[in-house]
């Protein structure tokens, strides 16, 4: 009875810190985690310091502004976290462990990387990004989509604003074939834009098959993410939506014969693109073959718009540390002569900034623990998504939704685990709030028990 009872304390204390922001305090972090999040989010897709005329996504290329904003986010979050630390303590034992493995690996590779500086910086802001999701899912309800949709649409609409307005600024000014006319809108570039508006794309789907906004508004967010979309000409966001939507509209109103098979076709869609993940990585000799059908559907030439040569030589640097890699955020540090990356200019003539493999940049910065870590961390969302599924399925497959569009976008661009980019952000954000969401499931399964045990004590009490 005393076990039953601490649990019954847990779950009010629990219950207490979650609706605390119907309370003036409880009301007053909720608005400032809000806020936090929202300039995250704003700083994440636009240029620290707002020069589009000179972009340079890199961090340590940001103003003072950006360094207070980014000390500011810090702060705020963590003095959160402290404010609510018996909740946090409580949400952190559901959270996906991988994703803590990655954290305390990324800190620990200061100490071997060929870069510690630029490794001690991209660390903060994993280490910033990280607290101010856990603040958000502890002051806030688990419906990252209230801030989320609102924030995203307002980016896009800004983004069709600068085209229109400042078009030297909004479209790519690249004479590349691929780039000619292509909008990067107040994103730093093409595919950036085209990742937002994929994602808003699915965020106002999922309004709609969750009637969590009216028609005529989920219309409007539609034809803002859509226009965006197809005007960015990024054929992998494009891919990642069409295959997204659909699969998503199938988990949130599945039709009555496939209810009960959801789970395992979403683990045959899994499976599927992992080995196509393997296969870009070339971890098997002769699965390159299996990309000759995503070359197709993407309109890519077989070098998937010149990104194999880039993969070979990020692979042929992998070989230098294959277990712990260079140290995280080490390698694509600018194109500066004797740094590893250059090798990227002596050999292809430009420099790309980033691997264009979600996949491939992690296990060069981290090896293959970091590989292992970030296989780890997918596998464990899939699972916590696909119990959230089961509870809530509305709110499972807008989980499922942004994981399978980040599992395909991944595959040319590199988004996993990547404090430069949005999707980072918003998979943190996913992560925590899965976690909060997993606690309550907890919880309200040990109110269960605790009442039918307790009924069942009752019983015996009164026939005795």
């Amino acid at each position: 009875m005393m076990f039953l009872s601490g649990v019954r304390g847990g779950i009010r204390g629990w219950r207490g810190a979650a609706s605390s922001r119907s309370s003036p305090r409880g009301d007053w972090a909720s608005r400032v985690t809000t806020l936090l999040m929202c300039t995250l989010i704003v700083f994440m897709i636009v240029p620290e310091d707002f020069n589009y005329a000179d972009i340079n996504s890199l961090p340590e290329s940001g103003d003072a502004l950006s360094r207070l904003v980014w000390l500011a986010l810090l702060c705020g979050s963590a003095a959160v976290v402290l404010r609510f630390a018996v909740p946090a303590l409580r949400v952190l034992r559901h959270f996906n462990a991988f994703f803590l493995a990655f954290l305390l690996l990324a800190c620990a590779s200061v100490a071997w990387s060929v870069e510690p500086e630029f490794t001690a910086r991209r660390v903060i802001r994993l280490v910033t990004i990280s607290l101010t999701a856990l603040a958000f899912v502890l002051t806030r309800h688990r419906r990252i989509q209230d801030v989320l949709r609102p924030m995203v649409t307002v980016m896009l609409v800004g983004s069709i604003a600068l085209v229109l307005l400042a078009p030297q600024w909004g479209i790519e000014r690249s004479s590349a074939a691929e780039l000619i006319g292509a909008w990067r809108g107040l994103a730093t570039q093409k595919n950036g834009l085209g990742s937002l508006a994929a994602i808003g794309t699915l965020l106002w789907m999922h309004a709609w098959l969750a009637r969590e906004a009216r028609w005529q508004v989920v219309a409007a967010g539609l034809a803002v993410s859509l226009l965006c979309l197809f005007c960015s000409r990024s054929s992998s966001a494009l891919l990642a939506t069409a295959f997204t939507a659909p699969f998503m509209a199938a988990l949130a109103r599945p039709p009555g014969v496939l209810r009960r098979y959801m789970p395992y076709l979403v683990g045959v869609f899994a499976v599927g693109l992992l080995v196509y993940s393997l296969a870009v990585l070339r971890v098997v000799p002769g699965s390159e073959t299996l990309l000759y059908p995503l070359e197709s559907l993407t309109g890519k030439d077989p070098t998937f718009s010149g990104r194999t040569a880039i993969w070979d030589i990020v692979s042929e640097h992998i070989h230098y540390s294959p277990i712990l890699g260079g140290g995280y955020g080490a390698y694509w540090t600018g194109p500066v002569p004797g740094t590893p990356s250059y090798e990227q200019v002596t050999r292809l003539f430009f420099y790309p900034t980033e691997a264009h493999n979600g996949y491939l940049d992690i296990i060069n910065d981290l090896g293959s623990v970091g590989g292992a870590c970030l296989f780890g961390y997918l596998l464990t969302y899939l699972r916590q998504s696909l119990t959230i599924l089961a509870a809530a399925r509305a709110q499972g497959a807008l989980y499922l939704g942004l994981f399978f569009e980040q599992l395909i976008a991944n595959l040319t661009e590199s988004r996993w685990l990547n404090v430069l980019c949005i999707e980072f952000v918003i998979m943190t954000l996913a992560t925590a709030a899965m976690a909060r969401t997993l606690l309550e499931i907890h919880l309200q399964r040990q109110s269960k028990r605790y009442e039918h045990r307790s009924s069942l004590v009752r019983g015996r009490a009164s026939s005795g």
